[in-house]
């Protein structure tokens, strides 16, 4: 999305307001220019009247809809009960009741054992926090990323992100990352884990990277996802050259690939975990670090934020949670990621001069266009008729799903029928284009 051509939408008084009184660095609501005022499950509501299903859903972070009722009750109850809100890094008992299921209903059951850092309530901090800890760890500073890769925008995530107009945004270098081909760019000129062992070969145990830091599914990189297979490798790879392994699970964790984890499908177990978006509940702000026991070698103050103390946060975290007690939710997952994946396909074979490939894993999905301008068309024409969808890809050349984890049989299937008028329109108005 980011860099994309965007679209100003309706524009009309009140959002010439919202020009006025907020920053140019806004980017969603340049592509869908309503008003938004009320939102419950998969459907978000504009102040007209008029609605839209949501398959944005926060970029990830509302992958279990919008006001939740289970969720939001959980909330309302603390709220009412005059909980602590904002607790900085004091013991609460909120606080505990969301650790005790993170270890309970996720961790344990897994076989995992981790701690968990709180940190200032986004991805791109999490990420700052894991760097700078493998850092202070191993005593190394360089770190492996991967092309396409995104990871935020504060200086140390946007260091290891590769999107060339977000780096120069920076105005200062960025360095102490080595560049890494991500495995669908591998066929370029050679494996890209062999050439990474080759690199590495050639470094002394000090001069090697600190950690190796991955999105298993590159969700703003074009859902990219690696196989199983090539993140088995990166384990093996990272394990032998007493490199630490950084998954960045923040937008394709919790659910979203289909399992609570991305990595539980190659079976390893990394070193350091980023969480957020999603860990929130209902959009809550919370981001988090799992951490190896051992690896957790922080000082009291080392990494701090204010809002590593959000009690509503942890509230929401909590009885989100409660949906990975069911079994059945896990089951629901995989039959509505098979019935994306099958829509998306149909969609493909109807369209194989304009549309080029289907990716994705779980619930998130991607259209592969022919071109960013059919891509761009595709957004809009959805938007027009009522469903709401993000573009991903280093050219904006990927139409982008991210339906609630919870969204019914029914709104699922409207949407995406939605989504094939939208493409049938857009081939179309490509052809009269071209003729």
């Amino acid at each position: 999305m980011f860099g994309a051509e965007q679209n100003p939408g309706e524009a009309n008084l009140e959002t010439a307001e919202f020009n006025e009184l907020e920053s140019a660095v806004r980017i969603y609501c340049r592509l869908f220019g309503r008003i938004f005022s009320q939102a419950s499950g998969t459907i978000i509501v504009d102040q007209d009247g008029r609605r839209y299903i949501d398959f944005l859903c926060g970029a990830g972070a509302l992958s279990y809809g919008h006001n939740d009722p289970h969720i939001k009750q959980a909330v309302i109850k603390y709220l009412q009960v005059d909980g602590i809100i904002q607790s900085l890094d004091l013991h609460t008992s909120a606080k505990l009741s969301f650790l005790r299921a993170l270890r309970d209903v996720i961790l344990r059951p897994r076989g995992l054992e981790y701690r968990v850092q709180f940190c200032s309530p986004s991805g791109s901090d999490a990420v700052e926090a894991a760097l700078k800890l493998a850092r202070k760890a191993t005593g190394r500073h360089t770190v492996a990323a991967f092309t396409n890769a995104y990871h935020g925008v504060t200086l140390g995530s946007l260091a290891a992100t590769d999107n060339s107009r977000l780096r120069a945004s920076a105005g200062v270098s960025l360095d102490c990352v080595m560049r890494v081909r991500f495995e669908a760019d591998s066929g370029l000129d050679g494996d890209s884990l062999s050439m990474l062992e080759t690199k590495l070969a050639d470094c002394s145990e000090a001069s090697r990277p600190a950690a190796i830091i991955v999105e298993t599914v590159q969700a703003e990189g074009g859902v990219n996802v690696a196989s199983g297979d090539w993140v088995r490798r990166l384990a093996d790879l990272a394990a032998r050259n007493k490199i630490l392994l950084i998954v960045d699970d923040i937008q394709v964790g919790c659910g979203r690939t289909g399992t609570f984890f991305s990595f539980e499908r190659a079976g390893i177990e990394p070193d350091i975990i980023c969480l957020s978006k999603a860990i929130g509940g209902i959009g809550m702000p919370m981001a988090l670090v799992l951490i190896r026991p051992e690896l957790d070698v922080w000082a009291p103050g080392d990494h701090v934020g204010t809002f590593r103390g959000n009690n509503l946060a942890f509230v929401a975290g909590a009885a989100a949670l409660d949906y990975w007690r069911m079994p059945a939710f896990e089951r629901q997952l995989e039959v509505r990621s098979r019935k994306m994946r099958t829509q998306l396909i149909r969609l493909l074979d109807q369209h194989p001069d304009h549309l080029k490939e289907v990716r994705g894993l779980g619930m998130i999905q991607g259209l592969v266009c022919a071109s960013p301008v059919l891509a761009a068309s595709i957004l809009r024409s959805a938007f027009a008729r009522g469903l709401i969808v993000e573009l991903a890809g280093r050219t904006n050349d990927v139409v982008k799903l991210l339906p609630p984890l919870t969204i019914s049989d029914s709104e699922l299937e409207e949407g995406l029928s939605i989504l094939a008028l939208a493409v049938a329109d857009a081939v179309q108005n490509a052809c009269v284009a071209v003729q």
